[in-house]
């Protein structure tokens, strides 16, 4: 089965089961500051998931693109990715555990579907703990399938339990599927540390509110919350090794082989790193996110110049761009599923060429920082170690990785302190991986008066914005926090003060005017028809929801808003600055 065939398989089976499909978000998340993408299925439906209607129903199922950015330097192994989908189904206030489980397990072994024989699966759900009891239920309900009990593991809170995101908040117990990829038959009983068991499915059940006090007290709507991953599950039924050995990665590889000659940079890790990280990057290039040194912008970035050097390394001449090239087998293999890569192709190409040939003026003057670092020793001196402070700084600086750091320094009889560079690395990544991979509340970060304000004022600044710069712009970011809003919006040139004074003064007018918020379900074609606007390419179902503010502001939003303007209170833009390349940043404040 391919991994085409896997995404519609999973799609048709839920949907017969009367679930409604509903498009992947975006890879950058609306209004949630605590983390710079989308990094699981159920990330975008959080405001959902917490009570709110959804415009397609109660069950819900989709396939989801995502980037997790905390093991960036892992990539290349046969388990780590940057980019990656998962597939999902949702129950808001509907079925289970029974019905949950049921579904899960005849997807899995049904010969209509994946057809997994039993005797490779396992499965694993929570043991209980001073907080919430075992969930026998689950237990109870593997067994009625006819799963042997030593298939089914009994782990604690930190394998089987999901949240709550934050100190409080939805929470619970989840049950985990796992299948035997050893050679022969699987052992009678599951060791969930053997890591031939692999993990390729996870039902999570959202029963409990962790209160203030540290209590657990049940939810009057249970959720179910899934997750399986495209990548690895067609790897197992394909009976690879790793994803890279899949469909998925096969033409990137093959564009590879003929730009570096090397024979097969599918068993490279550099040739994996290069193939990964640009379809990783030209996935977030769909999302206008450009190039840049800092949020989704630095990690793009960061993609891509790990990518050149690796080029560098698998064998592609210096001189002899590549990337676009990657970057056009990428777009040819998914544009049918994501037909964003195909409206944003010239971008997405022209952003790889000017960071790559950006980076390659980087790695020259790398070297002759490296150069006259060498010059500086005196010729006496006989253990010569470039040390790993001064390394770290070649890569974080120049980009210059350990690797031709060491290599050039062989060359010249000097060895690098490659601990202490480790040690210099590991600070930086930590730093990195916590503003990277933070754990997300979801929709608003909180769902405090004041936030809520600060998201109806944003409207009224879209709206503004368009009116006194004209209707090319359009969002393409927000953050807010219970202290200011952030609103980046497409424009290419710095707005004057007297710009920013008209739009402080519509806001303020329209605060003023003490316009009535309301929202209304509609389709796609109706909310464009009604002049709503938003990224309607990012919003999944048939059905929408749309923000309407008295006459003058219509936008399609996940909410929440406060009833009427008059509630917001004074308006005032803080700072007007760059975000990238043709993007602008505006931080506002309520008083």
């Amino acid at each position: 089965m391919t991994a085409k065939e896997l995404r519609r398989s999973y799609i048709e089976f839920f949907k017969s089961k009367g679930h409604s499909e509903i498009k992947s978000a975006s890879l950058v998340p609306e209004n949630d500051p605590t983390v710079l993408f989308t990094t699981a299925g159920m990330h975008p439906l959080v405001p959902y998931l917490m009570g709110q209607p959804h415009p397609s129903g109660i069950r819900l199922v989709n396939y989801q693109k995502c980037i997790r950015t905390g093991d960036i330097e892992e990539v290349g192994d046969d388990v780590h990715l940057t980019f990656f989908e998962m597939l999902g189904n949702w129950s808001l206030g509907d079925y289970f555990k029974q019905e949950a489980i049921e579904f899960s397990f005849e997807y899995l072994t049904s010969s209509d579907y994946l057809n997994f024989p039993v005797d490779r699966l396992a499965f694993s759900v929570f043991a209980g703990d001073d907080d919430a009891p075992l969930d026998q239920e689950s237990l109870d309900k593997w067994q009625s399938l006819g799963v042997a009990k030593t298939r089914i593991a009994k782990l604690p809170k930190k394998d089987n339990w999901w949240g709550p995101a934050g100190h409080t908040g939805p929470c619970g117990p989840d049950t985990e599927m796992f299948y035997w990829t050893g050679d022969g038959a699987a052992p009678e009983t599951f060791d969930s540390e053997n890591k031939q068991w692999v993990e390729i499915w996870n039902d999570v059940f959202m029963q409990y509110n962790k209160t203030a006090d540290g209590t657990f007290e049940p939810l009057t709507q249970m959720n179910v919350d899934t997750g399986m991953g495209v990548e690895r599950v067609t790897a197992i039924l394909q009976g690879c090794a790793s994803c890279y050995d899949t469909e998925l990665f096969t033409p990137l590889f093959d564009r590879l082989k003929e730009l570096s000659g090397h024979a097969d940079p599918r068993q490279d890790r550099s040739g994996r790193v290069v193939a990964e990280h640009l379809r990783s990057a030209t996935f977030i290039l769909a999302t206008d996110i450009t190039p840049s040194n800092l949020g989704q912008g630095y990690i793009l970035r960061r993609l891509i110049r790990r990518a050149v050097r690796e080029g560098r390394r698998l064998g592609i001449a210096t001189g002899s761009p590549f990337c676009t090239q990657i970057g056009e087998v990428v777009i040819k293999e998914y544009c049918d599923i994501y037909p964003e890569l195909a409206q944003r192709n010239d971008v997405i190409l022209k952003e790889l060429e000017l960071e790559e040939e950006q980076f390659a003026a980087a790695l020259e003057r790398g070297e002759r920082e490296f150069n006259k670092m060498i010059d500086k020793f005196p010729p006496h001196v006989e253990k010569k170690i470039i040390s790993g402070r001064k390394a770290f700084d070649l890569y974080q600086t120049y980009g210059f990785p350990l690797e031709l750091t060491v290599e050039m320094a062989g060359e010249r009889d000097f060895t690098v302190d490659e601990t202490g560079y480790n040690k210099a690395f590991e600070k930086h990544q930590d730093a990195s991986r916590l503003d990277a991979e933070d754990k997300f509340k979801g929709g608003l970060q909180d769902h405090s008066e004041h936030t809520t304000r600060l998201h109806t004022a944003t409207h009224l600044l879209h709206q503004a914005l368009r009116d006194v710069l004209g209707d090319h712009v359009a969002q393409k970011g927000s953050n807010i926090t219970a202290d200011r809003l952030r609103f980046d919006f497409s424009h290419p040139e710095k707005v004057t003060k007297e710009q920013l004074t008209e739009v402080e003064a519509i806001v303020n007018k329209h605060i003023e005017a003490g316009h009535p918020v309301s929202r209304d379900e509609m389709t796609v074609d109706e909310a464009k028809t009604g002049g709503a606007i938003g990224l309607f390419e990012e919003r999944y179902g048939e059905r929408i929801s749309v923000y309407t503010i008295g006459d003058y502001s219509k936008e399609i939003c996940g909410g929440p808003h406060v009833e009427n303007t008059n509630k917001l209170g004074s308006f005032k833009v803080k700072k007007e600055e760059s975000s990238s390349r043709g993007v602008r940043r505006i931080k506002a404040v309520l008083s």
